[in-house]
C-alpha cells in the first residue's frame, strides 16, 4: 500500500487495559513505570506513543492517573525519534492555552508531538469539577470551533475570532513552524460528528477495534468526504495476544477474559459516569463480556500466532489502516514480543 506502516502503543497512563486482577501485571499508573516503558517502546522500533488524558482514573477511582499533557512535555526531552501523541479534551481548556502548550511541546520534541481531540464520555470528571458537560453533538460543535482556533494558533496565524463559545483579538503565538506547518492533528470517536470533524480538520482518523469489514466500511464513509487539510490517513486500536501457535494465544486470551470477567462491579460503575451518546461505549460495552482491552480491544481479532496476528495487520493495512495503537498485558513483557515476533513478519 502507499500509505507506510507504523506501529504505536498506548501509554499505562491508569494502569492495566485489560484484566485488573492480573499477577502479572502491576497496578502501575505512575511516572516511571509510564518513562521506562515509553523508552523501552523507542528502542524496539514503535513509531508512536499514544497518553490518553483524564484527571481522575477513569475506570478506577481509588488508583492513580498519569497526566497526559506534562507527561508528554517530560517524554518530549527524554526520547529522540518516537512520536508523542497527547489526547486532549476541549472542555477542559481553553484553545490559546493549549495551543500555546503543543507549540512548546512540539519545539521541544523538534517536530514530533501530535495531539488527539476527543469529544469525552466521563461525565464525572467534568461535573465533580463544576465544569458544563453538554450533550453529545454539543460537545462536538464546540470541539469544532476548538480546534478551529487551535489549528490557526498551531500555524502561527494572527488570529481574530469571534463565534459562539470563543472570542480572540489579535492572537498570534510563537516560535510556530519550525519542523513544519503545524503539530499533526488526531480526531477519535465515530459517530457522524466526529466523522464530519475529521474530514474538515483531522490528519488522522483514529478507529475503535473492530472486525476489518466493519473498519473497511467507517474508512469508506470517511474517504469519500472532501478532506480539508490533505489525503487522510487511519488509525486503530487493538490488543494483541500473539504466541507460537493459535492455540497458545487463545488460551491466553481465555486467561485474560476469565480475569476481566471479576472487573464487572468496576465496569458497572464506569457505565454509571458514561455518557449514554457515546458511540464507543454503545458498540464495546455490549460485547464487553467477549473481549478484553479497551477502545475495542482484542475485537480487531489480533488474537493468534505470531503468523496470524501478521495476517489480519496485513488485511487491515491492506483496507487503509496506517498506523496500529496497540495494548498488551503484561504490557513491557508483551510489547518487547510483538517487537520481536510480528515486527519481522511485516516490515520484511
Amino acid at each position: 500500500m502507499s500509505h507506510p506502516l507504523r506501529f504505536g502503543v498506548w501509554a499505562p497512563v491508569h494502569g492495566s487495559r485489560a484484566a485488573r486482577h492480573d499477577p502479572d501485571e502491576p497496578h502501575d499508573a505512575s511516572w516511571a513505570r509510564n518513562r521506562a516503558l515509553v523508552l523501552a517502546a523507542e528502542r524496539l522500533g514503535y513509531d508512536s506513543v499514544l497518553v490518553a488524558q483524564h484527571t481522575v482514573n477513569p475506570y478506577d477511582e481509588t488508583r492513580d492517573q498519569l497526566e497526559a499533557w506534562t507527561a508528554s512535555a517530560a517524554l518530549a526531552a527524554l526520547t529522540q525519534r518516537i512520536e508523542l501523541i497527547a489526547a486532549i479534551k476541549p472542555g477542559l481548556y481553553h484553545p490559546v492555552v493549549l495551543a500555546k502548550m503543543a507549540l512548546q511541546i512540539e519545539h521541544v520534541s523538534q517536530g514530533r508531538f501530535s495531539l488527539n481531540l476527543v469529544n469525552a464520555w466521563n461525565r464525572a470528571e467534568f461535573e465533580r469539577a463544576g465544569l458544563p458537560f453538554p450533550a453529545h453533538d454539543e460537545r462536538y460543535a464546540y470541539g469544532r470551533e476548538w480546534i478551529d482556533l487551535v489549528d490557526r494558533l498551531l500555524r502561527g496565524e494572527r488570529v481574530c475570532f469571534e463565534g459562539r463559545h470563543f472570542r480572540v483579538e489579535d492572537y498570534q503565538l510563537k516560535p510556530a513552524g519550525t519542523y513544519r506547518a503545524r503539530p499533526t492533528i488526531y480526531v477519535g470517536g465515530e459517530s457522524e460528528p466526529a466523522r464530519a470533524l475529521v474530514a474538515d480538520h483531522g490528519d488522522v482518523w483514529f478507529i475503535n477495534g473492530q472486525p476489518i469489514a466493519a473498519v473497511a466500511d467507517l474508512i469508506a464513509d470517511v474517504a469519500h468526504r472532501p478532506a480539508a487539510v490533505g489525503r487522510l490517513r487511519y488509525g486503530l486500536s487493538a490488543f494483541v495476544i500473539a504466541r507460537e501457535t493459535d492455540g497458545e494465544a487463545e488460551a491466553e486470551f481465555a486467561r485474560l477474559l476469565s480475569l476481566s470477567r471479576r472487573d464487572e462491579a468496576l465496569r458497572n460503575e464506569t457505565r454509571a459516569r458514561t455518557d449514554v451518546a457515546s458511540v464507543m461505549f454503545a458498540k464495546t460495552d455490549a460485547a464487553a463480556s467477549h473481549h478484553v482491552g479497551t477502545n475495542g480491544g482484542t475485537a480487531a481479532g489480533l488474537v493468534g500466532s505470531y503468523d496470524t496476528v501478521a495476517d489480519r495487520i496485513r488485511a487491515f493495512h491492506a483496507a487503509g489502516i496506517e498506523l496500529f495503537m496497540l495494548q498488551f498485558q503484561p504490557f513491557e513483557a508483551e510489547m518487547a514480543r510483538f517487537a520481536e515476533q510480528v515486527f519481522p513478519r511485516v516490515r520484511g
